[in-house]
């Protein structure tokens, strides 16, 4: 089979919602919702965020990034093949960071309690 068949089958245009676009792109916004938690529940002051903020952030930062590494450790192909692997591993990276954020605002409550 000559490659030009191979790269046409495999590509899939930019604007086409593949089931695989759409898991890593809802992965991708519950990562990056869980970052922003994070954040704020890092900027502000314990007594005004509690617990529930950091904890939302690492359950949503964990959840995002394994969403995002299942979709990175199955997909078939690279960019544009509609494996959604960019949003697998933007949700990879912005899970860790939800997680890593959530999980220090969470030790400061803590300590501080």
């Amino acid at each position: 089979m000559p490659i030009n068949d191979l790269l046409a089958a495999s590509t899939v245009a930019a604007s086409t919602l593949t089931g695989d676009r759409i898991v890593a792109t809802v992965a991708a916004v519950v990562a990056l919702a869980g970052a922003i938690i994070g954040g704020l529940a890092l900027a502000r002051p314990t007594s005004r965020s509690g617990r529930r903020g950091p904890a939302v952030a690492v359950g949503a930062g964990v959840a995002g990034a394994l969403v995002g590494g299942l979709v990175v450790a199955t997909a078939d192909g690279g960019p544009g093949t509609g494996n959604g692997i960019v949003g697998g591993y933007a949700a990879l990276v912005l899970g860790l960071l939800g997680a890593l954020l959530g999980g220090l605002a969470l030790a400061r409550t803590r300590r501080i309690a």
